[in-house]
């Protein structure tokens, strides 16, 4: 790393070597030789005058790229594609005149796009599938725990720690189900030529339609996709383009979420994210535990979640059948996208697998607001005692905001139950009430919830991709 010019940060600190390396100029440049091949071996097999002498020294070359030699030709040209077309054939002097025939340079520029993309979604999915499991254990294993659950960050009826986690997960299912339908519909341009009427086709196979209409299913199937997209310009349409980041911003979204809550249960002590043993908090208040990864995990998500617009909007100023505006802020949005995702989601599998739950202090607060929540029980007792229901309702509506008071304004703990057990009226000893001041008795069907969205939902998801599980993830900084 050279400190003296800039580096990218989602390069040096967030994104995987994997991720990276799929973005990188080698994996380009490797996989447009591929298509140069799949190229001349579909023109031979359809009847061009192509040798096997030519095909076998293009495969020899394949992976040894002659980098400088490109790189000084382009200086030249000015042409990325043509220059190393020109490298490839100074290494392959008998395939030299074959090499990218009847194509234009989209051929290998926007057929390598889409299969890198493939290829980032496939490594997001597998992290997704793996973040999905962990928070799966998290959520069984704390499935019963009863906790102050909260509507408008204000204490509402209680659920079980296990049941919130739950509604992280099925954000993340929709995502998985988004990723794959999208993964599962990409194709490729294939060979289209510079309008996309393949009329250098005409040309090389003296009009023969049939010949010609064989060229893209031959290459898709020589580069593993089913297929590739019927009609185009010069290019794919950039749709495809927003329809990938539009998936990966739905992720960042729920990772956004799902750290903004961890954010806020850290903040009252009763989650909190794992913190390392010489990990610091703050440079001036050694006592602080600040949520950091969740805050990153944040952070990057927001950026994911913006840079969406960039395809959509490259997308709508398309003209015709193309302009160049694409090729510059396409180089940066889609993988400063799909690297910034890669580190969200390495957090997330960090920071879900460490979770600490304080089980005490979550019984402490739940307990602290359990009596307001337990009224319409209490109420239903002390009708069964005989007490009249529309006195009652009255009377405990003025001893919870008398509690209340208490509360908010003198700093006293919650005597609402010692209130009732004072008031003849409702006829309960504060032994009584105290035995109805059980918290699982007030999480409905929570525990049962969690069973059965783990069951019918997540696990056939992680049985169907069991061969994938187990990632663990290394966050640099």
């Amino acid at each position: 790393m050279s400190n003296d010019r800039y580096s990218s940060p989602l390069s040096e600190r967030y994104a995987s070597k994997e991720m990276q390396y799929i973005f990188s100029p080698e994996k380009k440049f490797h996989t447009w030789r591929r298509l140069w091949i799949a190229l001349a071996e579909t023109e031979k097999e359809l009847g061009l005058d192509i040798t096997d002498e030519q095909i076998e020294e293009l495969k020899a070359h394949k992976d040894d790229i002659n980098f400088e030699v490109a790189k000084e030709r382009e200086k030249l040209v000015r042409h990325d594609v043509m220059s190393h077309v020109y490298a490839y054939g100074v290494q392959c002097p008998k395939a030299k005149g074959i090499i990218h025939l009847g194509a234009t340079s989209c051929y290998v520029g926007d057929n390598t796009d889409i299969i890198l993309m493939s290829e980032a979604l496939k490594l997001v999915r597998t992290k997704l599938i793996n973040v999905i499991a962990e928070l799966a254990a998290f959520a069984d294993k704390y499935k019963a725990l009863p906790t102050l659950a909260f509507t408008h960050f204000q204490p509402a009826q209680p659920t079980t720690v296990g049941k919130r986690a739950t509604l992280w997960t099925q954000e993340f299912l929709m995502d998985l189900e988004d990723l794959d339908y999208v993964l599962g519909s990409l194709k490729l341009l294939g060979s289209k030529g510079t309008t996309g009427t393949q009329a250098s086709f005409l040309e090389l196979f003296d009009g023969d339609q049939e010949k010609i209409d064989r060229i893209d299913p031959m290459i898709a199937e020589k580069m593993g996709f089913s297929g590739c997209y019927p009609v185009s310009g010069q290019t794919y349409s950039r749709k495809v383009d927003t329809r990938v980041m539009n998936v990966v911003a739905g992720i960042a979204a729920s990772a956004h979420k799902m750290s903004n809550d961890i954010r806020l249960l850290q903040h009252l002590k009763e989650v909190e994210e794992p913190f390392e043993k010489n990990q610091i908090g703050s440079s001036a208040m050694a006592y602080k535990r600040n949520p950091m990864r969740s805050e990153r995990i944040a952070s990057i998500s927001r950026y994911v979640m913006i840079d969406a617009l960039n395809p959509a909007i490259t997308s709508a100023t398309q003209w015709f059948e193309r302009t160049l505006d694409d090729s510059a802020n396409k180089r940066l949005s889609i993988a400063e996208g799909f690297l910034a995702i890669d580190g969200v989601l390495d957090l997330c599998l960090n920071v879900v697998d460490g979770l600490v739950v304080y089980d005490k202090v979550i019984t402490k607060r739940l307990m602290s607001e359990l009596p307001f929540m337990a009224t319409e029980n209490i109420m239903m007792d002390a009708v069964k005692k005989g007490g009249d229901r529309q006195e009652l309702h009255e009377r405990i509506r003025q001893l919870s905001m008398e509690a209340g008071a208490n509360v908010k304004q003198e700093g006293l703990d919650n005597n609402l139950l010692e209130l009732i057990a004072a008031d003849e009226s409702f006829g309960l000893s504060l032994e009584e009430l105290q035995s109805a001041m059980d918290p699982s008795k007030y999480t409905g069907r929570a525990e049962l919830q969690v069973e059965n969205f783990l069951k019918n939902h997540v696990n056939p998801v992680l049985e169907a991709n069991k061969d994938i599980l187990g990632v663990k993830a290394e966050i640099n900084v």
